[in-house]
């Protein structure tokens, strides 16, 4: 029997698969998190199929998303990373990200995780829209803006109201699948994710 999707899941069978099993699901656990956001971040100017092709790449060359292990990487290591194909080859980006793991590491002293400190901008739980199609989504709301002023506040890198949108929709702090589809009353139901994929 064919089931109802998002409209933009069904360009590949790991899109696809991102959509069914994890886009929209809340995330509680602050590696799976600094994951969305690095990858959200390094999605800037490129398409998301782009970055979730690469992901097993970006795993491999930030040691799992362990922002401690993130944080201690160098200039030799973005010259490292600058030859390595499995991610997007960006100076700034990769920089970024070593700056966001520091900034992260800062965070998690200071609120005691990030999770607490990333769904404060949604009041600790996840917002369900009701979209009828993907055309009305937005592309930032205010909560987003306000999470993004806050992480460059910070020293965040790419972290612009739309990226914060997107991360904010994959750790599922919203939930953006349309009316239609077989996700959104399964997620109106669902637990938080605990662990990532």
């Amino acid at each position: 029997m064919e089931v109802s999707r998002c409209s933009w899941a069904e360009g590949s069978a790991l899109m696809q698969a991102y959509h069914d099993l994890e886009w929209g699901v809340a995330v509680h656990e602050d590696r799976h998190l600094f994951e969305m956001l690095l990858l959200d971040g390094a999605q800037a100017g490129l398409s998301w199929s782009t970055i979730l092709n690469k992901r097993e790449g970006y795993r491999e060359a930030f040691h799992n998303f362990d922002p401690v292990r993130v944080a201690s990487l160098d200039e030799r290591d973005i010259d490292r990373l600058l030859q390595f194909p499995g991610i997007v080859r960006n100076r700034a980006k990769i920089a970024s990200a070593i700056g966001n793991a520091r900034a992260t590491l800062q965070i998690v002293e200071e609120h005691g995780d990030l999770s607490t400190y990333l769904w404060s901008f949604v009041g600790g739980s996840t917002i369900h829209n009701k979209w009828e199609s993907w055309e009305q989504i937005p592309a930032a709301t205010d909560e987003s803006r306000a999470m993004s002023l806050d992480l460059r506040k910070r020293g965040f890198r790419f972290v612009g109201p739309t990226i914060c949108y997107a991360f904010m929709q994959s750790a599922g702090m919203v939930n953006d699948h349309v009316v239609s589809c077989f996700r959104y009353q399964a997620l109106r139901h669902s637990r938080p994710d605990s662990s990532p994929r």
